[in-house]
């Protein structure tokens, strides 16, 4: 595939001013990271406004779901950053008597981050955070199906950074395919499992390595031991947020017979607290990307037995909140991340059924259980492979910056967030300064009677050298 004059020419400049090294002194990284905060802090309300055009965010969730996170992002960097970017001296190994040992986290060069539609600002902000702290250039390349998201990105981008440093490509899928022929040094990509594999095939044609933040089919576990108000009000919030475009929402409910019933009707009750009799007037209650995904949507709940909600405006890029029952978890609409404001709920009665309803779909970027009994819940997450999780809560996990955020397997490879996005954009190079003081002559000897041969064969069984 040929490469467009104009996407080429960035990646050039972005290669040579790598290659400057400007990037690896760590005051330069300061400097840029404070500009940035400062830049976003001087267009909060451009931003705010875009993300209500993109995907009709009311300001409170526009603010803590995409600047906040931002921000908190940028300042936890900038506290820690020197201290994650010295070298690190390690003991040495008796084998390399006498020497000095260090691991030296260094940038990989010029990296592409490719950002989704749903969190529009803070998922391309986020992993451009890492890569300018761990010493990177970027190119980021944001979703087509955001647009004035991505017009006050440029903007910001453009006034922050230096072209070369921090460059922005806009386009559709044509653009997107282009730039993963060009032999990038990283690649960042968040979006959706089908996009990923895509992304994982044409880094491999150039071993460039990449970090995948995909998406799931995320689990939400009700046992009947559970606080049924406590629950319904957490799981409302974490599934309707953002309309239900969010990777780590729950994708269905798990939910014990026993108090299935009860528990139903208060979550029913729930979302009617929370968005109001008719949720299209809701000032809190966001709206679809395109039409294209209402219509995608509806299809998936023909045929169901809706338990509340169902209607949708195709024109207003409305879908209301809708919960519904299924009879199986291999039911069609589980088959895929549902990525909307639908929530299946299967039940289950022993956990043998459980365990079948779990096991249907490996490696889910999140995992959520509401129980009393903390020991069963800590069981549960220890059972399962999942990229992140929570007991008695939904979305939490991502909030503290010391855990860090990513999948496993379907739903992602790699991880970021705080240290780990530095951990992500950095290779620690290993290497040793060997003394000219000593030198053992026998070590160059290497055959069976050598001294060095006997000593190692006797102590290497029972102590570390």
């Amino acid at each position: 595939m040929s490469i467009s004059k104009s996407s080429l020419n960035i990646f050039i400049k972005q290669k040579e001013f790598f290659e400057s090294k400007e990037t690896l002194d760590v005051s330069f990284r300061i400097r840029y990271l404070k500009k940035l905060k400062q830049t976003i802090y001087q267009h909060e309300d451009d931003i705010i406004n875009a993300l209500s055009n993109d995907l009709g965010k009311s300001l409170a969730e526009s603010y803590m779901s995409e600047i906040a996170i931002v921000y908190n992002e940028i300042n936890y960097v900038l506290n820690n950053i020197r201290k994650w970017c010295k070298r690190k001296k390690i003991s040495s190994s008796l084998l390399n008597f006498i020497s000095s040992d260090y691991i030296l986290p260094s940038p990989y060069g010029v990296t592409l981050n490719i950002s989704p539609w749903n969190y529009p600002f803070q998922l391309s902000i986020s992993p451009i955070i890492g890569a300018i702290c761990a010493g990177n250039t970027v190119v980021l390349k944001p979703s087509e199906h955001s647009p004035n998201t991505t017009e006050i990105l440029k903007t910001i981008i453009k006034k922050c950074f230096i072209s070369g440093h921090v460059d922005v490509v806009t386009g559709g899928p044509k653009i997107g395919q282009e730039l993963l022929t060009l032999n990038w040094d990283y690649i960042f990509f968040t979006g959706s499992t089908e996009i990923g594999k895509i992304v994982a095939k044409e880094a491999a044609k150039t071993l460039t390595p990449m970090t995948l933040e995909l998406g799931g089919n995320n689990p939400c576990v009700i046992d009947k031991s559970a606080s049924l108000n406590i629950a319904a009000k957490r799981i409302v919030w974490g599934k309707f947020l953002n309309c239900g475009q969010t990777c780590i929402a729950p994708n269905y409910l798990a939910v014990h017979s026993d108090i299935k019933e009860e528990f139903l009707a208060k979550l029913i009750n729930q979302v009617k607290e929370s968005f109001g009799k008719d949720p299209i007037d809701s000032k809190f209650y966001s709206k679809i990307i395109n039409e294209n995904h209402v219509d995608r949507l509806s299809n998936l709940i023909k045929g169901y037995k809706l338990l509340h909600g169902g209607s949708f405006d195709k024109s207003l890029k409305f879908f209301e909140p809708t919960i519904l029952e299924v009879k199986s978890i291999k039911d069609k609409i589980l088959k895929d991340e549902i990525f909307g404001p639908i929530l299946p709920v299967v039940s289950y009665s022993s956990e043998i059924e459980l365990n079948n309803i779990l096991n249907e779909y490996k490696n889910p970027l999140a995992f959520y259980v509401f129980s009393n009994n903390i020991n069963y819940a800590k069981k549960l997450i220890n059972r399962y492979s999942f990229g992140g999780g929570a007991i008695n809560d939904t979305i939490g996990q991502i909030v503290n910056k010391k855990l860090p955020f990513g999948g496993i397997g379907n739903s992602g490879i790699g991880k970021y967030h705080g240290y780990e996005s530095f951990k992500t954009f950095s290779h620690f190079k290993p290497y040793i300064i060997k003394s000219n003081i000593f030198d053992l002559s026998f070590k160059y000897k290497l055959n069976e009677d050598s001294f060095l041969f006997r000593t190692t064969k006797k102590l290497i069984k029972y102590i570390s050298i």
